[in-house]
């Protein structure tokens, strides 16, 4: 199971629209996502449209997953800027992964700006038959 950690991260996030600050390395900017479980895994998609693939960072230590990347503004030197809306900076997200994922097995995949986290139930946490052995029947004793 994926668990939230930040109740505030709503507040930040519309404190970042309203002053327009761009995430840094000391206070990165969050990114939107989606979580949710397919069959046997949990996927996740996180939005970072126009971001370089080579600037996400993905890292798991102990059970919790961090997603860091960068975007850069993308206009030249000589130019003169009359609008910049769209965030740029350093964005993260961090998931604590319960102990029923699988964490050495997630698979990342970057297509059309999404980045996708695929990460499995671990062997242990799904369910399974157990047998039943040993002796036989009480007997009945009749009186």
């Amino acid at each position: 199971m994926l668990m939230r950690t930040d109740p505030f991260r709503e507040l930040d996030r519309l404190s970042q629209q309203l002053f327009g600050q761009n995430g840094t390395w000391s206070r990165p900017a969050v990114m939107p996502m989606d979580a949710y479980r397919d069959g046997e895994q949990f996927v996740v998609h996180f939005d970072l449209p126009g971001v370089d693939p080579s600037s996400i960072d993905l890292n798991v230590e102990r059970n919790v997953l961090t997603v860091k990347a960068e975007r850069t503004h993308s206009y030249g030197e000589d130019i003169e800027l009359q609008v910049a809306e769209r965030p740029r900076g350093v964005f993260s997200r961090q998931l604590f992964l319960g102990d029923t994922l699988d964490a050495d097995r997630v698979q990342a995949t970057y297509d059309a700006g999404v980045l996708t986290l695929r990460i499995p139930i671990a062997e242990k946490a799904k369910p399974r038959k157990i047998e039943i052995t040993g002796g036989s029947a009480p007997k009945q004793i009749n009186a």
